[in-house]
């Protein structure tokens, strides 16, 4: 089941997956009836095992992950626990976009906006790469 997608997750981590991808947040699930499915044309995982974390979701081909914060947050470990993350994914080429939970209940399509935009983003770097000598 690991492949490089998971960025060697350890079983404990993927323990930990499978139970938070039964009990999503409200703004966790209501995101994911947009994001399931190809409906952005691209297939994103969610609740996804990736290094030392779960991810909240997650698109392998373009190395973007998607975080909903609620308003444990706000807290000031929590952000100094955020910031951490955020350094060690991206120190693995990954790219992380984050949201409030407010943002995805109130405001989805803008949030539907920006996530696609970051999709074409890293789409036209995949692209640049690839053609460059």
């Amino acid at each position: 089941m690991k492949t490089d997608m998971h960025y060697g997750a350890s079983p404990a981590i993927f323990k930990i997956a499978r139970q938070l991808r039964k009990n999503p947040t409200k703004a966790e699930a209501f995101l994911w009836e947009y994001l399931r499915k190809n409906q952005m044309g691209r297939r994103f995982r969610r609740q996804h095992p990736t290094w030392l974390y779960v991810v909240d979701f997650y698109c392998h081909p373009l190395r973007l992950i998607i975080e909903i914060d609620g308003g444990i947050h706000e807290e000031a470990e929590q952000q100094i626990n955020d910031k951490e993350k955020t350094e060690n994914l991206e120190s693995l080429g990954l790219h992380i976009i984050r949201f409030s939970n407010e943002q995805v209940l109130f405001d989805i399509d803008n949030t539907l906006s920006l996530i696609a935009a970051k999709m074409t983003e890293l789409r036209y770097l995949r692209f640049k790469e690839k053609t460059s000598y």
